[in-house]
């Protein structure tokens, strides 16, 4: 298996960036974008995806990558529960929110199987190296 340098590399971390730029681009065009509240709620639990995997990354620790992996996850769920909002007050069509659901849906099974792996890793982190 090859080592991951930075968390950039981490196909988690490029799938969280994709829903926030998706989610911008449906901010700048949709009535969803007028809705501020809902917006910065949803701003903030799509950038808390990615920040997370980024933190827990740098942290250089298992067990701390977890417990950030499992915040990053959370925020996926709330993203969703999110999403369901936007489409109940008619912000977005039903293509946009099941593309995004979608998304959500997929990167929360990936950061649930990475956790799984780094939980059966002997490997405790390079701040353990030392």
């Amino acid at each position: 298996m090859a080592t991951i340098n930075t968390f950039e590399e981490l196909e988690i971390w490029q799938l969280s960036r994709e829903i926030c730029n998706h989610l911008w681009d449906l901010f700048e065009k949709t009535a969803l974008g007028k809705d501020f509240e809902l917006k910065n709620q949803m701003n903030r639990s799509s950038g808390s995806i990615m920040d997370n995997i980024a933190e827990g990354f740098e942290r250089n620790g298992r067990r701390e990558f977890i417990n950030f992996l499992s915040y990053s996850k959370g925020s996926c769920g709330e993203l969703r529960s999110q999403l369901h909002r936007a489409f109940d007050r008619k912000h977005i069509s039903k293509e946009e929110f099941e593309f995004l659901k979608e998304k959500t849906m997929i990167a929360s099974k990936k950061i649930g199987s990475f956790m799984s792996y780094l939980i059966k890793s002997d490997h405790k982190g390079s701040k353990f190296d030392r």
